[in-house]
């Protein structure tokens, strides 16, 4: 099984417009509301791939009670731990173009009694456990080393771990050694402390962060596919030319399906390649939706990998 935390999940907003223009009115064409958070959109990809996943998750107030609704309406496993505080909800702004705005709220206080209870929650869990994605940003009162405790719990118990945060919690979880680390362009250069502008920047990036912990890194590009640095080299994903509908979330996407794959015992290089078949594909939805398996595997066929040189 799969387990995902979602340490700072919210209720989504999904507005989708004609156009996104500064100083010029737009107009709504639909609306959608959600459950959200990057734990919990992994575990919606791998759900919907037909693989085992739990998802944990903090839940208070109102818009928590809406958000654990939504996650019964979809079928997915999941695990609540209560907190005093109301999650967040955070507010997407996309048009028929691809552009998007995303507005989000910084999340509930969590006192040190619920962050231990959450850590407790994960730990109960592992045992279970083949993978766990830890995702997302952090609340405040969590502290920015909670993701690397975790990691480094899970490889206690031999369970693969998964990374994907930003800051701090990207810094020190890396340290912890995760089996894999999926920073896109703007979380890498914001660790690294520099701008990434060309393919040679993307490669050394990929390569430099491995160096600082990780057994893998997988460099999400966005439209450009994927760098994977392994323990045998690097590899470059590209992805066909799609009209990007909506890329919100397809970094989830890419991370689910990825350890969907190495689960499966797929190699890196496959599981790179499946990850950026299922990004791509979800960036092709309208709203904040995910790829199908079907629609992943359609993709899957007009990924080229490659390796780098």
């Amino acid at each position: 099984m799969i387990i995902t935390l979602t340490i700072n999940p919210t209720i989504d907003h999904v507005i989708s417009v004609d156009r996104l223009a500064f100083e010029d009115r737009a107009y709504i064409n639909s609306t959608r509301e959600s459950a959200g958070g990057r734990g919990i959109n992994a575990s919606s990809v791998i759900h919907s791939f037909a693989g085992a996943t739990m998802a944990v998750l903090i839940s208070g107030g109102e818009a928590g009670k809406r958000l654990e609704e939504h996650l019964k309406i979809d079928g997915l496993a999941f695990q609540v731990v209560p907190i005093e505080n109301e999650i967040r909800t955070n507010l997407t702004i996309t048009d028929r173009h691809g552009l998007t705005v995303n507005l989000n709220e910084k999340g509930p206080e969590l006192s040190k009694v619920e962050v231990a209870r959450v850590e407790r929650a994960v730990k109960d869990l592992l045992d279970q456990a083949s993978w766990l994605m830890v995702c997302g940003s952090i609340p405040p009162g969590v502290p920015p080393d909670f993701y690397g405790r975790l990691i480094a719990a899970a490889r206690k118990k031999k369970v693969k771990t998964l990374l994907h945060a930003d800051g701090e919690s990207l810094r020190i979880g890396i340290e912890e050694r995760p089996t894999v680390a999926t920073p896109n362009q703007q979380e890498a250069e914001r660790l690294l402390g520099r701008n990434l502008l060309t393919r040679t920047h993307y490669l050394e990036a990929a390569e430099r962060i491995r160096t600082m912990g990780p057994e893998s890194v997988v460099l999400s590009l966005g439209s450009r596919g994927a760098i994977g640095a392994f323990r045998d080299g690097l590899v470059e994903a590209l992805p066909p030319r799609v009209d990007a509908v909506c890329p919100i979330g397809s970094g989830d996407a890419l991370s689910a399906a990825y350890a969907w794959s190495m689960v499966k015992k797929k190699n890196c290089v496959e599981s790179l390649r499946w990850g950026v078949a299922a990004g791509t594909a979800s960036a092709r939805l309208p709203g904040m939706n995910f790829a199908t398996l079907q629609q992943t595997e359609e993709m899957l066929k007009q990924v080229e990998v490659r390796r780098a040189e």
